[in-house]
């Protein structure tokens, strides 16, 4: 189900604050989050986010394109490691 629109896009307080001073600052540095659920802002244009994605924190930089989605899209948290498949067929 979709957000209401009068409620406008859902954002951590403490992810706002901390783009906040990395924009002040001017260093690249990576922001570490966990906060999946938020939504990407123009504001966080340019800026690098480390997303938990429950082992590590798995960088993202941020681009246009990104504005509207949420960060947990961009960070997976399964690692596909292939379909087991029958090895004497290939070997044929």
């Amino acid at each position: 189900m979709v957000r209401s629109v009068w409620k406008g896009p859902f954002v951590e307080g403490s992810l706002l604050k901390k783009a906040d001073a990395a924009r002040a600052s001017g260093r690249h540095d990576v922001i570490k989050i966990w906060s999946r659920r938020s939504t990407i802002l123009p504001q966080f244009v340019g800026l690098v986010f480390g997303v938990y994605n429950g082992q590590k924190h798995v960088p993202v930089s941020v681009n246009e394109e990104m504005v509207g989605h949420k960060f947990g899209e961009f960070s997976p948290t399964r690692t596909f490691h292939g379909h087991s498949g029958d090895k004497k067929a290939k070997k044929a």
